[in-house]
């Protein structure tokens, strides 16, 4: 589709299969999102004759149909890598009088869509630790080459079945986030890394391990990004604590919590100066609850939820530089992609160094392959 850069595209029910090259031809824009928080997304846009092969399936009412598969990668220096690999959701068509610019658009999701569908109310869940349920859940979509990766908590055990049964009363989707905000964790399904594969990832959010290639700014000719702005918002830096309710005392006992640890690190030599202290569980007035209601006063959760849900949002809230810019795929010399570390040169004292990168649009046409990216990171200034 550009130079240097090969479009694949497959498509079918459940098992996608390559699609024929004048389908590929038919595309003139393929845009897709990955993101590290929520659902990554796509969308494809054909133009056609209503007598051409791409009009004939359009016409047929089968390929194009929502919820039917979709896997988009890219040929890179002879690397297959997949961009996308959901369900589509939507479908748009727009017909034309001039022949052959008749438009169809197709919008879709990653395939954890298919597991927020059906609302289960009332199953009991086995006696297993949340990780345990969470691989459990995820078994059903492995017919979408889901494979899980769940991570146990440190803090979370299995309560005991003989006095409680744990009960999902919602779609899987959400019952799986509601269990990884009980243990600080995020939940996302990649694509990838083989077509047809996706990795379920149930976890912390990690912020450690090698970098993509580096960006460079402001360098002459050795700069291969187009753009690039930093945003520091100052009054977002706090420190955190939460309360711990003592079951003897009864009394609420405050407990800093770092917004760094071993996969969470400071990614530069000059932390933000704390503007101010925030607590992450707050206990209601004492007018607006009932004294005999522990459910109403949230300091009363157990030490380990209480721990693993602080640990999780304060190293979330710890991010507060954030960075944007875009890129040309083939001046840069790879796909930059979500999840990962990238480098940043040039930007200056302050803000060159590793940046986390938190979301990445990619927009592909006959001719140019470009993205753009959001990063974050939680201190300035390079190690």
């Amino acid at each position: 589709m550009t130079g240097g850069a090969h479009l694949t595209l497959r498509m079918g029910p459940v098992i996608a299969t390559p699609v024929s090259a004048a389908i590929v031809d038919s595309v003139v824009e393929v845009q897709t999102t990955e993101a590290s928080k929520g659902r990554s997304g796509f969308q494809l846009r054909f133009t056609y004759s209503e007598d051409s092969e791409m009009g004939r399936e359009v016409t047929r009412g089968i390929l194009f149909e929502p919820p039917n598969r979709v896997i988009i990668s890219i040929t890179l220096a002879g690397r297959e890598q997949v961009l996308a690999d959901g369900i589509i959701t939507r479908q748009d068509f727009a017909p034309s009088n001039q022949a052959g610019q008749a438009t169809l658009s197709l919008t879709g999701t990653d395939v954890s869509q298919m597991m927020d569908l059906v609302d289960i109310s009332a199953i009991p869940m086995p006696p297993m630790p949340p990780f345990g349920r969470v691989a459990f859940l995820l078994a059903k979509y492995a017919m979408y080459g889901v494979v899980p990766a769940a991570t146990p908590s440190l803090f979370l055990a299995v309560s005991n079945p003989l006095e409680r049964i744990e009960m999902q009363a919602e779609t899987d989707y959400a019952y799986i986030n509601r269990l990884a905000r009980e243990a600080g964790y995020i939940f996302f399904v990649a694509a990838g890394p083989a077509p047809g594969m996706n990795i379920a990832y149930w976890g912390p959010e990690v912020k450690v391990g090698p970098t993509q290639s580096p960006m460079r700014i402001n360098m002459d000719g050795e700069s291969n990004i187009d753009s690039f702005s930093v945003s520091y918002d100052g009054l977002k830096k706090n420190i955190y604590f939460v309360f711990y309710r003592n079951d003897e005392t009864h009394v609420n006992i405050p407990i800093p919590v770092p917004g760094i640890n071993p996969i969470n690190p400071p990614l530069g030599r000059r932390p933000p100066f704390p503007m101010g202290y925030k607590l992450l569980n707050r206990r209601p007035p004492a007018r607006e609850r009932d004294e005999d209601d522990e459910e109403a006063d949230t300091a009363a959760d157990t030490f380990p939820v209480t721990a693993a849900k602080a640990l999780g949002q304060a190293s979330r809230n710890a991010e507060i530089i954030s960075a944007s810019g875009s890129l040309d795929v083939t001046r840069y010399g790879e796909v930059l992609r979500a999840r990962r570390l990238v480098e940043v040169q040039g930007a200056g004292h302050l803000h060159s160094g590793a940046y986390y990168v938190d979301s990445v649009t990619s927009t592909l046409k006959p001719g140019s392959f470009k993205q753009n990216f959001r990063m974050t990171r939680n201190a300035r200034v390079a190690w």
